[in-house]
């Protein structure tokens, strides 16, 4: 099986996604299988499914990716919650590390994650 880097699931038609929506309220429990095998999910793979289907549910579309995924300027910025502008301004400084590709910038996922992270802990330290 070939996995793209990332993927873009469009929302369910209306019918789908109350069917869907009252499955998940009825059961937390998910099955998967696997070429007709059922394979229990460890806890946290378990939650990342059902939090999906829930999204799904819901009548979000939804995009899986990999943390590891490179992100574009937009990608990022709307990651982190910040204007386009502001995430250029932060790689241009080097407080978010940036790769480039032509003249592309990418940015990886967990560089977004450490600087919210840092953020988040600079705001609890401020009274």
């Amino acid at each position: 099986m070939i996995r793209s880097r990332s993927r873009t699931a469009p929302a369910l038609p209306t019918t789908q996604r109350l069917s869907l929506a009252r499955t998940l309220a009825e059961s937390n429990d998910v099955t998967v299988f696997v070429d007709g095998t059922a394979v229990k999910l460890p806890g946290e793979a378990r939650d990342a499914v059902v939090d999906l289907l829930q999204r799904l549910a819901a009548g979000d579309s939804v995009t899986v990716t990999s943390v590891a995924d490179s992100l574009t300027t937009s990608q990022a910025a709307e990651a982190a919650g910040i204007s386009h502008t502001y995430l250029r301004n932060l790689t241009d400084a080097g407080v978010i590390p940036v790769e480039y590709r032509g003249t592309h910038r990418r940015i990886r996922r967990e560089a977004i994650d450490a600087w919210l992270a840092a953020q988040k802990k600079s705001d609890a330290g401020t009274p």
